[in-house]
């Protein structure tokens, strides 16, 4: 038993379950830190992600945090697509490096521009409702929430990066109304069959870990069940730059 990989379960755990982002903007980098091979790091943090967020769902699920319609129709997208993409994988074998530095590039940006909008999301709320008509109370963007899933299943699939940081941008971009903690709820909620999809795929194709998976979990599954209580706890106006703050962080790494 490693303590390093505990600490860093617990500690990654903890700021997933609080913000529903950092799970594999945060641990893939620190797995490589490690010594750990890449491609390795990227399959064992996709199950890792799953397993971890599992934990979450449950809470979130009875604070109430969850929009599973929403959850569906991201997931009718990104697990097909999730499966395509880990069979090209297989069968092309595809270099992926270059792929991966333009979305992590690309990733970064957008969850600096995400973190800003979170974080005057009432001003930018209030300037909207000006210039564009209201939409109907419950409308849903089905095909664009669809689409998105796609778009999510591809990307998380190549990197193991934007489950929850992507997720969440994507999520707020097409919901701009729903409160910071059903957010984060749904976004954890969208992770787990995407990643396990994702995950799996990569361990089919030899890229895991399972001894470096256990030791992670021991210390993330309290991660996120602390973290997850505490999104109840925090109030919306400290939950949005508490979000905030960790995707300004994550997308700067991911730029640099």
């Amino acid at each position: 038993m490693d303590l390093g990989y505990v600490i860093a379960g617990l500690v990654v755990g903890f700021i997933v379950g609080l913000t529903g982002v950092g799970g594999g903007s945060l641990m893939t980098p620190i797995l490589l830190w490690f010594g750990i091979n890449p491609a390795t790091a990227v399959g064992t943090d996709l199950l890792y992600a799953c397993i971890t967020k599992m934990g979450g769902v449950w809470v979130h699920h009875k604070q109430k945090h969850i929009d599973w319609h929403i959850t569906r129709l991201l997931a009718l997208g990104s697990v097909p697509a999730a499966l395509l993409t880990v069979a090209v994988l297989h069968f092309l074998q595809l270099e992926t490096a270059h792929v991966n530095k333009v979305i992590k590039v690309t990733l970064g940006f957008a969850l600096m521009l995400t973190a800003v909008a979170i974080l005057f999301k009432p001003f930018i709320l209030k300037q909207l409702a000006r210039i564009s008509p209201p939409r109907p109370e419950g409308y849903v963007p089905v095909k664009a929430t669809i689409a998105t899933g796609v778009v999510l299943g591809v990307i998380v699939t190549l990197s193991s990066i934007g489950a929850g940081a992507l997720g969440t941008l994507a999520i707020f971009a097409l919901y701009p109304l729903l409160p910071t903690a059903r957010l984060v709820g749904t976004e954890i909620a969208h992770a787990v069959p995407l990643t396990l999809v994702a995950g799996l795929g990569h361990a089919s194709m030899g890229n895991m870990d399972y001894g470096l998976l256990g030791q992670l979990l021991v210390g993330s599954l309290p991660g996120i069940w602390m973290g997850s209580h505490m999104t109840r706890r925090v109030a919306e106006q400290w939950l949005r730059p508490a979000l905030a703050i960790m995707m300004v962080l994550i997308g700067a790494k991911l730029v640099m």
